[in-house]
């Protein structure tokens, strides 16, 4: 539960001298937490349409699969791939015409030596390593 902002509260049971010996109020303080609520393991918030991050070891097969295809696509930026696929995935979601994903993942598969993309071919083995290992369901 978000308080004011400054994280995640705590109840506190708290005893009143004029009370009974046993009642007790309970509040809620506010508890400052030093590292973000990302990276305290919070659920992660995605926009309607794209899957949540692949586990470790999809993530390892996807980024595989796409090395294997060219390792170009990748280029050593893997957190770029994934979130690129991930993007690819709504693309799809988004837009029924099967011609139409090939397109864009070959707009949206970039690097330095391919600012146009891999081609057609290649980008449509990326769209399978997509829909494969990020959103089969898609």
């Amino acid at each position: 539960m978000q308080h004011g902002g400054q994280g995640v509260g705590r109840a506190v049971q708290q005893q009143d001298d004029k009370a009974d010996p046993g009642e007790s109020e309970y509040r809620l303080h506010p508890v400052r937490h030093a590292v973000p609520a990302e990276r305290r393991g919070a659920a992660q918030v995605v926009p309607a349409g794209i899957p949540p991050s692949p586990a470790p070891e999809q993530r390892a097969i996807y980024l595989a699969a796409l090395n294997k295809i060219d390792p170009k696509i990748v280029n050593g930026k893997d957190d770029e791939a994934v979130s690129r696929g991930l993007s690819q995935c709504q693309s799809m979601k988004d837009e029924k015409d099967p011609t139409k994903h090939v397109e864009s993942t070959n707009r949206r598969f970039i690097s330095p030596n391919h600012p146009d993309g891999f081609g057609p071919t290649k980008a449509a083995f990326i769209l399978a390593a997509v829909q494969t290992n990020l959103c089969p369901t898609y």
